[in-house]
């Protein structure tokens, strides 16, 4: 193993579990083979390409559980796509007629790297898949283990990824202050926006946290403090088929009775809707590096708030996002104790030459395990058929 050298980094979107997992693999290493040389790439895959890399030193690597109780990532992220080299030219990681993967490989090797550790969600651990099997055809070797993020939960196949469980915490507590909001106006409108591309789980979990929260609250009903009106009343996520006439009548009576409406809205939901209503108008929508649509361009949450103005009359309006909020928050006790089983396991499977993405198998009774990359795929739906979360909409009653 001495001969060995380890990098880090980290990439996509952040979750509360960046920061502790590069201190845990650090920590970890540092216990079982103290003599290895640990670096990590600054900024993602972008630092990479540019070569921008920092040895982590000893006063580090005996201090490292201190990072369990940091958000963010202490390395940086990125969104690159090595195998888009258009985007990767346009942003100035490479030089025109340069291969992303090429010149990552060209950089592994002279840093002598032998283990990679990618910390990011789909497409993050595929793009590090992709760059290990581009080495190989060169003769050389690298192992690369991933560790699953993303506050999203919607990576196939496995059942539960670090971080998700803080993000939703995070966006009850953040709910539990803007949802006093309903008492500055009549007839107020308030549409929580929780992040959520494809995957409807953030949103359903944050209302479930949320509605944990309040039941543990006391209320004044007889001077306007009724549970009803801190309580949520709809919830919109892309996995449901939203009926707008039928939500807009019952939301209607809601607004009527309790002077206050409360939706918690995924970014994601009625995406395709909004595509193509711009599209249809001559408007540029646009997209990253990966293909997807901007979401904090597009701004779903507004969307959505214009059409309810109307249709509820409501006097005031408040769209409050919790996103970044929630996902750069320090994880909790429950996500830690994930995040050290994870990491812990990259370790040994680093160290017994094993590549993969470390997690909780669907496929093999949620055992934790080391899945082969070609398995790894993004956009996996939330199961609206969850018991939690049709007891849920049966209690605010959006289903009967």
């Amino acid at each position: 193993m001495a001969k060995d050298k380890v990098a880090i980094l980290t990439a996509g979107g952040l979750a509360p579990c960046l920061s502790s997992s590069i201190g845990r693999l650090i920590v970890q290493y540092t216990k079982l083979v103290p003599d290895v040389e640990i670096i990590g790439y600054l900024n993602g895959f972008k630092g990479l390409l540019e070569g921008n890399s920092i040895t982590i030193p000893n006063s580090v690597r005996y201090s490292a559980e201190l990072l369990y109780k940091f958000g963010g990532s202490v390395l940086g992220n990125s969104r690159v796509k090595l195998t888009n080299i258009e985007d990767c030219v346009k942003k100035g990681y490479v030089k025109k007629g340069e291969n992303p993967l090429q010149v990552a490989a060209k950089q592994l090797t002279k840093d002598g790297i032998t283990i990679l550790h990618t910390i990011g969600g789909d497409d993050t651990n595929t793009s590090a898949a992709e760059l290990a099997s581009y080495m190989a055809l060169s003769g050389h070797e690298l192992i690369v283990v991933g560790i699953p993020k993303t506050v999203d939960n919607d990576i196939t196949p496995i059942t539960q990824s670090l971080g998700a469980w803080t993000a939703a915490e995070q966006g009850a507590i953040f709910f539990e202050n803007v949802v006093n909001e309903n008492t500055t106006s009549s007839r107020q409108l308030i549409v929580h926006e929780v992040m959520g591309r494809d995957c409807g789980w953030l949103t359903a979990a944050t209302a479930y946290e949320y509605r944990k929260k309040l039941e543990k609250r006391a209320f004044l009903p007889d001077i306007r403090l009724g549970k009803e009106r801190w309580d949520i009343d709809a919830i919109f996520i892309p996995e449901m088929t939203l009926d707008l006439p039928k939500e807009m009548d019952r939301l209607s009576k809601l607004m009527d009775e309790k002077d206050c409406v409360n939706i918690f809205l995924s970014e994601g939901a009625g995406v395709e809707t909004i595509v193509a209503e711009m599209e249809s108008n001559g408007e540029e929508v646009r997209r990253d590096a990966f293909g997807h649509v901007r979401l904090d361009e597009l701004n779903p949450g507004q969307w959505f708030a214009k059409k309810f103005t109307k249709l509820l009359r409501a006097d005031k309006t408040l769209v409050q996002k919790s996103g970044y909020f929630a996902r750069s928050s320090a994880p909790n006790d429950r996500d830690l104790e994930l995040i050290m089983a994870f990491a812990d396991l990259a370790v040994k499977a680093a160290i017994n030459g094993q590549s993969g993405v470390i997690g909780q198998d669907e496929d093999v009774n949620n055992k934790l395990s080391i899945i082969d990359f070609s398995r790894i795929q993004g956009g996996k739906p939330f199961d609206i058929s969850k018991e939690w979360f049709q007891n849920m909409l049966k209690e605010i009653g959006q289903i009967r």
